[in-house]
């Protein structure tokens, strides 16, 4: 692969303006721009959770997640491509649903918290249910793809039963909220 960027600093944005990958200049304050802005903190989270260690069977399910939100991210900034398809919503689907027969049923709210690898996913969830919006916020103008739209979606329950598998390995943390008078 050849150098796709040979110098970071390019000061191309003072202007208030980005460059999608198409060459278009798009206002930084674009729903396209804040949508892929939304994508890439996601990205991180993921790669902070992933980095500190996270309970078996969770990194070998969550680890694909960053590329997959990488090609969504190149979809954004390539208005009018494709590279997210019904196969990466399909295999959220599947980890989802092998995660969720490691758990007992849900009885309660979870609260976020109980270990530190489940705050950090339950925070991840938060940011990709703010991926889904900013996307729908997107798709009220443009043309978004509607794998895009499932995946975000699909995403976010992914990282609620990833979280709470997180707080249930460590000695069974998971937090449930209680009603005011029970506190």
């Amino acid at each position: 692969m050849g150098n796709r960027l040979s110098k970071i600093t390019t000061r191309t944005g003072d202007s208030g303006e980005t460059g999608l990958a198409t060459g278009e200049r798009v206002p930084k304050t674009s729903p396209r721009v804040g949508a892929m802005g939304e994508i890439d903190e996601l990205n991180s989270l993921l790669g902070i959770a992933l980095a500190d260690g996270l309970p078996e069977p969770l990194p070998g399910l969550l680890a694909p997640l960053q590329h997959e939100l990488f090609d969504l991210g190149g979809e954004l900034a390539m208005p009018g491509h494709s590279l997210l398809g019904e196969a990466a919503v399909a295999r959220i689907e599947e980890a989802s649903g092998q995660i969720n027969e490691l758990l007992p049923p849900l009885k309660e709210f979870v609260l976020p918290g109980g270990t530190v690898a489940a705050a950090r996913l339950h925070l991840a969830r938060a940011v990709a249910r703010r991926c889904e919006r900013a996307l729908w916020i997107l798709a009220a103008d443009e043309t978004v793809t509607p794998e895009a739209l499932m995946y975000c979606n699909r995403l976010s329950d992914l990282l609620f039963n990833a979280a709470r598998l997180a707080a249930r390995a460590d000695s069974d943390n998971e937090i449930t909220w209680r009603r005011p008078g029970q506190r």
